[in-house]
């Protein structure tokens, strides 16, 4: 589902820019169309937030300009005036202006930042430029400095899961992995493991690129390639710091892998994540990385795969309707028993009221599969089995598949099983 939002018509239209009549002087015109232009950029930023967007992107095209807001994962278009295309150079130099990027350069992509006051909230904003057939295409990230990182159980995560890992996250030392491809919500786990082993005795430090949430307490290093300040040689100087607990924003290559499992197997407690389809997939990605099995049985303590999903918005979900057969057709992509489909009645789908600004979703949730190394796993680590036979086993054990999560969401009405299905193809990759 998509939607448009009307922003800005006012700013550019309603100036009088197109009403200035010959010989009333350029510089009444330059500094009209200025000020529309600042408060065109401020209202599209503002309207963002409002709208829970973490990303906006400017986008030129041939004769126009498209701006996109993603929300919940989603991208949605934003209505603009028809005019566009007049203003897109002076709105993307408004932008590097306020991220201090250099306005004349438009052939090399830049870098930037912009801190933004909302009313009494500060926003982080990262500034991405790349040049475009059409000029450049500008994209920015919005970090809100004063939000919280959710816990987990705000994440969506089940009690007893989350008794297991708090469980686990006791323990002083072993390395626990969060699994997934980029915008799965692995930074955000991670942080709430953290907040969930911060105390005055605990010497927390982390390594993240970027910091994503300020954690009170925590000593936070974000990594500078440009001058050497890797993941593995920040991970080095961080283990003279008397550490306790280590979070490595990405697990990229032999070295920080190997430096991350020697320092869980000298006593420390170390999270960190892979981007692996799922759990078993962890510890065939670390062997391809040469690190030695048996080392990765003994230090490796749990594995969560993670995915996220839209929630439904509980204001205006509807029980859903389905064709005959369809329903057992989708439990079979997801590989769960037909039997399944006896809960059909608790299954919802999206509508769309004001709530949820008319796209029948607010906010995201996590589904997951947690994979613990026990006995048997820790021999087929040691032996080198694959994937599948480790997978095997942990269902076997009682692992909870990352889509028999999903569906036990379904159930609850928390999502919708169209959003779940997304993940059906997982099951045909391995």
């Amino acid at each position: 589902m998509t939607q448009s939002f009307g922003v800005g018509a006012g700013s550019l239209e309603d100036t009088g820019l197109n009403g200035i009549e010959e010989g009333q002087g350029e510089a009444v015109e330059a500094e009209d169309e200025n000020a529309a232009i600042i408060r065109f950029v401020n209202e599209i930023i503002a309207k963002a937030i409002a709208d829970r967007a973490t990303d906006i992107h400017f986008e030129p095209q041939k004769e126009t300009l498209h701006i996109r807001f993603r929300i919940d994962g989603e991208l949605v278009p934003v209505s603009l005036p028809a005019n566009m295309d007049r203003y897109q150079a002076a709105i993307i130099s408004r932008i590097k202006i306020m991220a201090r990027l250099n306005i004349s350069e438009k052939r090399r992509p830049q870098d930037g930042r912009i801190t933004y006051e909302n009313g009494n909230e500060k926003l982080d904003i990262r500034v991405s430029t790349l040049p475009t057939m059409y000029g450049e295409s500008i994209s920015l990230r919005l970090l809100s400095q004063k939000s919280s990182p959710l816990s987990i159980q705000e994440l969506g995560y089940f009690q007893e899961d989350e008794t297991l890992i708090a469980r686990v996250l006791q323990r002083p030392h072993g390395i626990i992995l969060v699994t997934g491809p980029t915008g799965s919500g692995k930074s955000t786990t991670l942080t709430a493991f953290i907040r969930k082993v911060r105390s005055p005795e605990v010497r927390i430090m982390t390594v993240e690129d970027p910091i994503e949430y300020e954690v009170s307490g925590v000593n936070q290093t974000q990594v500078h390639p440009e001058i050497g300040l890797t993941f593995a040689s920040s991970l080095r100087h961080i283990l003279r710091q008397d550490p306790d607990v280590i979070m490595v924003g990405e697990i990229r290559d032999r070295e920080t892998a190997d430096i991350a499992i020697r320092a869980a197997l000298t006593g420390h407690l170390v999270l960190s994540t892979l981007h692996t389809n799922d759990a078993p997939g962890a510890l065939t990605r670390l062997i391809d990385m040469e690190i030695e099995p048996f080392l990765i049985a003994s230090s490796v303590e749990m594995i969560i795969a993670q995915r996220l999903v839209r929630r439904l918005c509980q204001h205006c979900c509807q029980p859903a309707q389905f064709e005959p057969g369809y329903l057992e057709t989708c439990l079979k992509a997801l590989g769960l028993p037909a039997s399944e489909a006896q809960y059909a009645p608790l299954v919802k789908e999206a509508q769309g009221c004001e709530a949820c600004r008319r796209l029948g979703y607010r906010g995201r949730l996590a589904i997951y599969e947690i994979l613990r190394i026990s006995e048997k796993v820790h021999e087929h680590i040691v032996n080198k089995a694959s994937a599948r036979v480790i997978r095997d086993e942990a269902i076997n054990e009682g692992m909870r598949t990352l889509q028999r999560c999903g569906w036990e969401q379904v159930k609850l009405g928390l999502t919708s099983l169209s959003e779940l299905m997304q993940f059906a193809d997982i099951m045909e990759e391995r």
